[in-house]
């Protein structure tokens, strides 16, 4: 059996090439959905709100800078699900990151 196998495969060189690509193509796709664990390598704000309403937001993510980008970037996950930028030197946003980090958020 394992001669059949073996003997296949070398007459029949187009269902090995179609095996090869198929091989690769499952590779390369399991090596670019790993590549969306890597932290990004940019700022995410590229502009910021001055402020918004506490009622809308669900959780606040301070980042602080690093080699990924020179400036603190306030990310602000809202209650309908999106995402919103803030402007960390605000005294508006300020003062919501101060009352979410007194209620554990």
């Amino acid at each position: 059996m394992a001669r059949a196998a073996l003997s296949a495969a070398p007459s029949n060189p187009r269902l090995l090439r179609v095996a090869l690509l198929l091989l690769l193509l499952v590779a390369a796709g399991r090596r670019a959905a790993g590549a969306s664990v890597a932290t990004e390598l940019r700022c995410q704000c590229l502009q910021t709100l001055q402020g918004i309403h506490p009622k809308n937001i669900q959780s606040v993510n301070v980042k602080s800078p690093g080699p990924h980008c020179a400036q603190t970037e306030v990310i602000a996950t809202l209650k309908n699900g999106r995402k919103a930028c803030l402007n960390p030197a605000s005294p508006i946003v300020k003062k919501i990151i101060e009352k979410m980090k007194k209620n554990g958020k």
